[in-house]
């Protein structure tokens, strides 16, 4: 029996518009070039592991197109403007809570989009808690991020539903015992939870 809603924030409850941002920017090869500097080796995974301070992390973008530091600086001191708190996040979260089911978040998340965006991040008093791999230390698909939120809230994995946007980290999930699902859209994942009842 499901007793437990766990949700991923990105991509979930947050809309990420990466490329609107930089466009808006940065002409289109300047765009390319500063979003191949912070994604293309996936330092960003770094960033939402927390163990490397931001100016760190900076270095290692730099690294990538050391011609364009000023540009990847700005991109990222500016990178809230990317996130969109889903209008759906907060009233799904109060029905879930309204049926009876505990909710959490368990996100990849850098506490640089902490400060850059707080506001954002408005649906975290409606829930029951969580885990951010910036405290965690550890990213999904690690299994021991999901066993530090298990362990946190003394939850049973099979009592568990998982949504992520993410084929790697619901397939974690699933190897723990978890029942996971690949979250696609509000309207796919409602489903799936109204189906509980």
């Amino acid at each position: 029996m499901i007793k437990n809603i766990v949700l991923d924030i990105g991509h979930v409850l947050i809309g990420f518009e990466w490329m609107d941002h930089i466009r808006a920017r940065f002409d289109e090869e300047t765009a390319r070039i500063v979003t191949d500097a912070i994604w293309k080796k996936d330092y960003w995974s770094e960033l939402d592991r927390g163990v490397l301070s931001d100016e760190e992390i900076l270095e290692l973008f730099y690294s990538e197109a050391p011609d364009h530091r000023q540009e990847i600086k700005e991109a990222f001191d500016n990178v809230g403007e990317c996130l969109l708190r889903c209008d759906y996040a907060i009233p799904w979260i109060e029905e879930l809570k309204s049926k009876g089911f505990n909710v959490y978040y368990l996100s990849n998340y850098s506490e640089h989009l902490m400060r850059v965006n707080p506001s954002v991040l408005d649906f975290l008093p409606h829930m029951d808690g969580g885990v951010f791999s910036c405290y965690a230390k550890k990213i999904k698909p690690d299994p021991e991020i999901y066993r530090c939120l298990l362990e946190k809230y003394d939850l049973r994995p099979e009592e568990c539903l998982f949504f992520d946007d993410r084929e790697e980290n619901v397939v974690t999930a699933r190897e723990l015992g978890i029942q996971a699902v690949q979250f696609e859209s509000y309207e796919q994942a409602k489903a799936v939870t109204d189906g509980l009842e």
